[in-house]
């Protein structure tokens, strides 16, 4: 299911009428706004890019690679060199996974619209088949940019922090443990991790450096559990 205005509107009052966490949120801070980013080759770059760095670095690194290439389109990307991926700052690995997106795009093997007319598991799947996309990269593509309803990125540090500080958990759950968490809240999941990360950043805290458990991660992605920047648009 692909979420709405309305459908956001009407899940949100279904999850703050059956969770009282979830209703508290909605209470103090108001509804989740529809954060959200145009589905595509451009979105999906970005979030590779925005992977372990900070928003601004990531969009930094996003127009480096524009003005290099001309256009972020697949064709103008798969025709760099990788020294040039490297001249517009971008590290050896994202220059080899953003240089193999555009290439299975331009060669046929790879397909955003053809992805999002998946059903969420095998969009899911699709995605994290890519080299340099992990689960949490597809996740935060299926939530934001497909704007499915169920799509749940548990490895998103922020969401980890704020499940911990809404649910008063006495540690910070991991992304298998941010999976059982969230079981209560299907089948709007991304509704839930819309008010979480609504909660996190209505929320004035010490902003300390936070470290979430390792879990294993595969295509080269790093262990540790990303910080949200899904949610800024």
């Amino acid at each position: 299911m692909r979420l709405t205005e309305a459908t956001l509107a009407q899940a949100t009052r279904v999850l703050a009428r059956r969770d009282a966490v979830l209703g508290a949120i909605v209470e103090r801070h108001g509804p989740a706004p529809m954060w959200g980013r145009r589905a595509g080759f451009a979105t999906l770059v970005q979030i590779i890019l925005e992977q372990q760095v900070s928003l601004a670095s990531g969009r930094a690194a996003f127009a480096r690679l524009e003005r290099a290439a001309g256009d972020a389109t697949p064709e103008r990307i798969a025709a760099l060199r990788p020294a040039q991926l490297r001249a517009a700052g971008l590290t050896r690995q994202k220059a080899e996974y953003v240089s193999l997106l555009a290439r299975a795009t331009v060669a046929g093997t790879f397909d955003t619209a053809r992805v999002a007319r998946l059903a969420d598991d095998e969009a899911r799947a699709a995605l994290v088949a890519l080299k340099g996309v992990g689960p949490w990269s597809a996740d935060v593509y299926l939530l934001m940019a497909l704007r499915r309803a169920d799509a749940w990125p548990s490895g998103d540090l922020a969401l980890q922090i704020a499940a911990k500080e809404v649910l008063r958990l006495r540690s910070l759950p991991d992304a298998r443990a941010l999976d059982a968490l969230g079981e209560r809240w299907r089948p709007w999941r991304a509704v839930a991790a819309r008010l979480l990360w609504h909660h996190y950043l209505s929320t004035p805290r010490v902003r300390a450096i936070a470290r979430s458990p390792s879990s294993s991660s595969k295509n080269g992605s790093s262990k540790r559990s990303r910080t949200s920047r899904a949610c800024r648009t």
